[in-house]
């Protein structure tokens, strides 16, 4: 292993409150950061950087952690921009579209389907996710459901197992045979290549006691729960999430009191993808509502052919700004130290020592330009694991 020193880096976002100007995003400024094999060892003055094997200036530009993506659903085949088209003219969105990515997804081949997640996975590491999360849901059969897991678990430790995306269409008549099939079969199938279970809470997928059965059942099998909570209209999803100590609630759109009031009063990250509300005019998510009760929110992408085809981070970033009532640095921290804590990691989406060497240049003095200057492909140079991977 070789070490590396970045030098002469404007602003560099550490997300530790203990260096630099003590805010949340612990930013130093004219700063350096050192890599020593596939970790951070130092970050500080860039005239007090030590020697290393190898020396990178990143000419005055913003070095910030690669960005953590906790929510996309990337194992999928076909396509639905006739669905996105109608939409835009006026149908409203519904969580039955899922239907017509099923049926492609159990017609594709497992080398299809594995092309198709490296290709958006590349996409994202070239914008500056360099940790992200992957859902199986495509599939809704004991083998398509394992399936897809095997394939992601390939590219990713982030790997959660979504058989309650929705119904299976093979069990339209009977919701609790399928139920049944999820928290038994499918799920013992599916366990060895999961991290997570995670359950569509909503009107047209899964009532409160059908989710809380699913999770529990993962549970019980090492999976840790996490939920599609209060999306498209209001319901126990978040309040769920939070009495089964969930990592995260997703979507958070319809929230009452009571669903602050608990989130702010637990360990589950909310995490806002704005993404969704853009692609299907849905009313945003208020950030600034749950921030300023003490949540942790989180910012991704929820990458997904139906309902949120975009696989970039500064985009959503940028949504959280201008929609979301988010600051920059908000916005910021949510992608980045947010997003690992919805994976409960503590190794990535920080740059202080003993963190993954996972870290993103932009071609601007300051992350704030990724709000500033939306739709810019600012992400200039992508490290993971001490390695430029762009």
């Amino acid at each position: 292993m070789s070490s590396t020193v970045i030098t002469n880096i404007a602003t560099l976002v550490t997300n530790d409150p203990s260096l630099g100007d003590n805010s949340p995003l612990g930013l130093l400024h004219d700063a350096a950061v050192v890599l020593d094999g596939d970790r951070v060892a130092w970050t500080g003055e860039s005239s007090k950087a030590p020697a290393t094997d190898n020396r990178v200036d990143a000419g005055g530009r913003a070095v910030l952690p690669g960005f953590v993506d906790s929510h996309s659903h990337l194992v999928f085949a076909g396509d639905r921009t006739a669905e996105f088209h109608a939409r835009m003219s006026g149908r409203p969105y519904s969580a039955g579209g899922i239907r017509t990515t099923v049926a492609a997804t159990r017609a594709a081949t497992d080398a299809e389907l594995e092309a198709n997640l490296t290709r958006y996975l590349g996409e994202a590491l070239r914008q500056g996710t360099t940790t992200f999360e992957t859902k199986s849901g495509y599939g809704l059969t004991v083998e398509d459901e394992a399936r897809a897991l095997r394939i992601a678990s390939a590219h990713t430790d982030e790997v959660t197992f979504l058989g309650a995306h929705i119904v299976s269409p093979d069990h339209a008549d009977d919701p609790a045979a399928y139920v049944d099939l999820v928290t038994g079969e499918m799920l013992d199938a599916c366990a060895p290549y999961a991290r997570w279970i995670d359950v569509f809470c909503e009107k047209g997928a899964f009532d409160g006691d059908q989710a809380r059965a699913i999770l529990t059942a993962g549970r019980a099998k090492g999976l840790h729960p996490r939920i599609h909570a209060n999306q498209l209209s209001y319901g126990p999803g978040v309040r769920l999430a939070v009495e089964l100590d969930a990592a995260s609630a997703d979507h958070c759109t319809h929230l009452t009191d009571a669903d602050v009031d608990a989130l702010a009063s637990g360990n589950t990250v909310a995490t806002l993808l704005p993404g969704a509300e853009f692609s299907t005019r849905a009313e945003w998510p208020d950030a600034r509502r749950l921030l300023d009760a003490g949540v942790t929110v989180a910012l991704s992408t929820d990458c997904n052919p139906g309902s949120s085809f975009t696989s970039s981070v500064p985009f959503c970033i940028a949504l959280g700004v201008r929609d979301m009532g988010m600051t920059p640095d908000e916005a910021v921290w949510s992608a980045t130290a947010g997003g690992a804590a919805a994976l409960r990691r503590t190794d990535v989406g920080r740059l202080s020592p003993g963190a993954r060497a996972d870290l993103t240049v932009l071609d601007a003095p300051s992350h704030v330009h990724l709000a500033y200057r939306p739709g810019v492909p600012l992400v200039t140079q992508v490290w993971r694991g001490g390695v430029r991977a762009v």
